[in-house]
């Protein structure tokens, strides 16, 4: 390599370093600035205004809607569960939840893709080239890409923003990354644009909206069978190593 390339590599490594600073300095200042203002309180003083907006520029609000919402998750700023809520008041049920699912995976392909051009094919270029404990978790997920990427969508513990990165430093296709999120975040969009589509009722009492009805029995385990059947091939794959041995 050519002192002129090498310090080429150098210039193009300090410059993706950079973009990664300021998306993440404006992530931070975003989380900061934003805090109180997407929150629920928030929807319930403008949801006159909003509802009126709709009604007389109905594309525009889409658009607007699902642009405030792609930012919300590329920056992974707080308020996504606040947006579901939004699509769902706004649009209903349906077409609502098609537009939460649709600018999610638009975020999460936004920040999947931040990532990898910034630090994943590098980690991804180490995890390969790696022994130990590390290459076997590198194999494991590899082998069972799919099924991983389903898992970590399905499972409401595992944080949004934590299934887009780990994605993209485990140097998973794009491909691979966009078709699993967006079928994979479909259950729980459909459930919250549901109770947001009945935020009518909620602002007439001056209550404030259960997002724990997720972790209901009726709601939690039809998704946990959904993760059963994502990890089945896993479990199938594991049966049979163990019957090889």
């Amino acid at each position: 390599m050519t002192e002129g390339s090498a310090r080429h590599d150098r210039r193009g490594i300090w410059v993706r370093r950079g973009v990664i600073g300021a998306i993440a300095f404006a992530a931070l200042a975003g989380a900061f600035a934003l805090r109180d203002y997407l929150t629920f309180d928030t929807l319930a003083r403008n949801r006159d205004a909003l509802i009126a907006f709709r009604d007389t520029h109905y594309l525009m609000t889409v658009v607007l809607f699902m642009l405030a919402y792609v930012a919300i998750v590329a920056l992974s700023l707080p308020g996504s569960a606040i947006a579901t809520l939004t699509g769902g008041f706004l649009f209903s049920t349906f077409p609502g939840a098609l537009y939460n699912v649709t600018a999610a995976t638009l975020g999460a392909i936004c920040i999947f893709l931040a990532a990898r051009w910034g630090l994943g094919d590098r980690l991804a270029a180490r995890m390969d080239a790696s022994t130990g404990m590390v290459s076997r978790i590198k194999a494991g997920i590899d082998e069972n890409q799919w099924s991983m990427l389903f898992l970590i969508r399905l499972v409401p513990a595992v944080p949004f923003f934590v299934s887009n990165l780990v994605p993209a430093f485990m140097g998973v296709s794009l491909w691979a990354f966009a078709v699993t999120t967006f079928l994979g975040i479909i259950p729980g969009a459909v459930i919250y644009t549901g109770v947001g589509a009945g935020l009518g009722a909620v602002f007439e009492r001056g209550d404030t909206p259960d997002l724990g009805i997720i972790f209901e029995p009726r709601i939690l385990l039809p998704i946990l069978g959904l993760c059963l059947l994502a990890a089945l091939p896993i479990i199938l794959k594991a049966v049979r190593g163990r019957k090889g041995l």
